[in-house]
């Protein structure tokens, strides 16, 4: 009897237990549902929100819904894009927590028909056609008050990005107004529209730049025939301008004096445009000038250690000088446009120098290598040979972008000038500059400019890939070009707190150790190649030589010992030619083999470790156990 009251208490007890343990597993559950524990082991913190983040979530004047709207029920959705949205919605969860509770974060399904499909496309939430006729619904929008901002495909290709992406619209509709940039520029990175009756009608699109720049901007054209530029404008942007009239350099002049922003990029020559001219960058010397800089135009900067590998005129695989691969020793870490970015391409660019002690800041925001000179900008366009057999550093870095601030001097001490339309200057007589009062000879305030001496870096093709995914157009970005241009932006228009959000870290990271073999490798052959190059050089010039001797009478006729002399440097030639294509081929195999090697160890080096230490410690066990 009392064995079995004993075991009717266990039971009790038993069960009581179970009841309190499954009350304390609800209750903590609870709790914890109410406490926001992730864990961000990614190097650069990719998964979390940054402090800029914050700082702007903790400032909204208005609460914020964000509108996702997601196709869930479709069994054919890539699984990209599956991924994408899952962290996508754990991600708008850490934002709502974050601000506590001021963005909200709706999710809706656009079926086919249905309510949320009309909200979708009134949103401009742009739906992707699958292969097998459903269509896919993959954006979002923000809304407060009576602003609204769209995104309206998420693009996978800019997970890195994401963060940037959706702050970005979370400041924009806080305010009403955007802030406005124009562009002066003479190469068309506003787009051209299709031409008339009886011409190509296919247009061209901006440049990429540009369409990212109009989602936080009002972006306007400023024509080159302007004499004045609007006291409300937060940014002019000048890129590449030609032919500017001394009306229209000094309203730039006077804009800057009355604290406005500058951001230039000007190039020795430009190869994205079919018409290059040498002098391109001459029109803004007056103003560098009374700034106390000057470009090296028309000469540009080779820098060996930091070329590009490119395929010349040959249609052979050579690593050019002139187009400039900056990494981060060469990109200052303490400017806020540039301490997060880790490479730049600047294909044939110049240099920007000091030449004067003046009131103004002067401060490089990329530079090159010592291992680099100044030289002809045209013979990028001819073969890198000349330059790489006459190559001498000059063991000095060239800077490639710098930053201006202070408080300017104009570069018009006489006022404005007259314009080359006389009833103009009869019309003018008496007026002083459009805008009210004379002319300014100093700035009211400090203002800052940026110049970078490279125009070609904003052109599409050398910071992104366009690939077609679903028949949207996706955009792979493989440098910082763009990082760079917006930086630049958001800090020269008075708004920095998204500079520190964009680029903090890179999903894809390229093998680097294989990058420092593959230039070891490229090294070690260049010196065999170059003597090569130059006993060539030295062949032609005897065979010139013995052509040079002959006289009238052996135009036609040589004699046997002209004859023998020719056919023995022309298999000297021959043999030369060869042993250098000997030289090309294993530097290639090197190069090949240096970063199979690598690629090998770092996908079996970690597995084999893990393998090794569980053997060990088997043995270890083993051991132990043995009496």
């Amino acid at each position: 009897m009392a064995d079995k009251r004993i075991g009717v208490q266990k039971s009790l007890f038993s069960a009581g237990g179970l009841i309190l343990l499954l009350l304390i597993l609800v209750l903590l559950n609870f709790l914890l549902a109410r406490v926001n524990l992730r864990w961000d082991a990614t190097e650069d913190r990719l998964y979390s929100l940054s402090d800029s983040t914050r700082e702007i979530l903790a400032d909204l004047k208005h609460d914020v819904a964000v509108k996702v709207f997601y196709s869930q029920n479709i069994v054919n959705t890539p699984v990209q894009v599956k991924t994408y949205a899952s962290r996508l919605l754990d991600f708008l969860a850490e934002y709502s927590y974050a601000s506590g509770g001021r963005v909200s974060v709706e999710v809706h399904d656009p079926r086919p028909d249905s309510e949320e499909e009309e909200w979708a496309q009134k949103y401009a939430i742009r739906g992707i056609d699958l292969p097998t006729g459903e269509t896919l619904y993959f954006g979002l929008v923000a809304t407060a008050a009576d602003q609204e901002e769209t995104i309206p495909f998420l693009d996978p290709s800019r997970e890195e990005n994401l963060e940037y992406d959706i702050t970005r619209i979370i400041a924009r509709v806080q305010t009403a107004k955007k802030p406005r940039i124009a562009i002066l520029s003479g190469l068309p990175v506003m787009g051209r529209a299709p031409m008339g009756f009886g011409m190509p009608q296919q247009g061209m699109a901006p440049w990429l730049f540009v369409s990212e720049l109009r989602k936080t901007y009002e972006v306007e054209a400023l024509p080159p025939t302007a004499d004045a530029i609007e006291e409300d404008l937060d940014l002019l942007l000048l890129v590449q301008p030609r032919g500017l009239d001394q009306r229209l350099l000094f309203a730039i002049d006077q804009y800057l004096l009355r604290g406005g922003s500058l951001l230039i990029f000007t190039d020795p020559l430009t190869v994205t445009d079919p018409q290059p001219g040498a002098a391109d960058a001459q029109p803004l010397a007056p103003l560098f000038t009374a700034w106390g800089i000057r470009t090296s135009a028309p000469q540009a900067v080779a820098d060996m250690d930091n070329p590009t590998r490119l395929r010349n005129e040959n249609n052979q695989i050579e690593d050019n000088p002139f187009w400039l691969s900056i990494r981060q020793d060469g990109i200052n870490p303490e400017e806020i446009i540039t301490s997060k970015l880790e490479s730049l391409l600047l294909p044939v660019a110049g240099s920007i120098e000091k030449t004067a002690d003046g009131p103004l800041t002067y401060q490089a925001l990329v530079h090159s290598s010592a291992n680099a000179a100044l030289a002809d900008g045209f013979s990028a366009r001819f073969g890198i040979g000349e330059v790489r057999r006459t190559f001498q550093a000059s063991g000095d870095t060239y800077d490639l972008a710098v930053k201006l601030s202070g408080v300017f001097q104009t570069a018009f001490p006489d006022g404005r000038p007259p314009s080359a339309n006389a009833a103009e200057n009869t019309e003018d007589a008496g007026q002083t500059d459009s805008v009210a009062g004379d002319p300014l000879r100093q700035g009211v305030k400090a203002a800052t400019v940026i110049v970078v001496a490279d125009a070609d870096m904003l052109f599409d093709g050398y910071y992104v890939s366009r690939q077609n995914f679903l028949g949207f157009e996706m955009a792979q970005i493989f440098n910082d070009n763009l990082n760079f241009v917006l930086n630049a932006a958001e800090m020269l228009a008075g708004g920095q707190s998204l500079i520190n959000i964009r680029s903090r870290g890179k999903f894809q990271r390229p093998f680097t150790r294989v990058q420092a073999l593959e230039q070891k490798a490229q090294a070690r052959w260049l010196d065999r190649e170059q003597e090569l190059l130059q006993k060539i050089d030295a062949t032609n010039q005897k065979l010139q030589e013995l052509e040079q001797r002959k006289d009238a009478s052996q135009k036609l006729i040589l004699s046997e010992e002209q004859e023998a002399e020719i056919q023995k440097f022309q298999e000297e030639r021959l043999r030369i030619n060869q042993e250098l294509k000997v030289v090309r081929r294993n530097l290639r195999a090197d190069i090949e083999a240096l970063g199979a090697t690598v690629k090998l160890i770092n996908i079996f080096l970690m597995p084999l470790l893990v393998c090794i230490a569980g053997i060990g410690y088997a043995v270890y066990r083993r051991n132990r156990k043995r009496p």
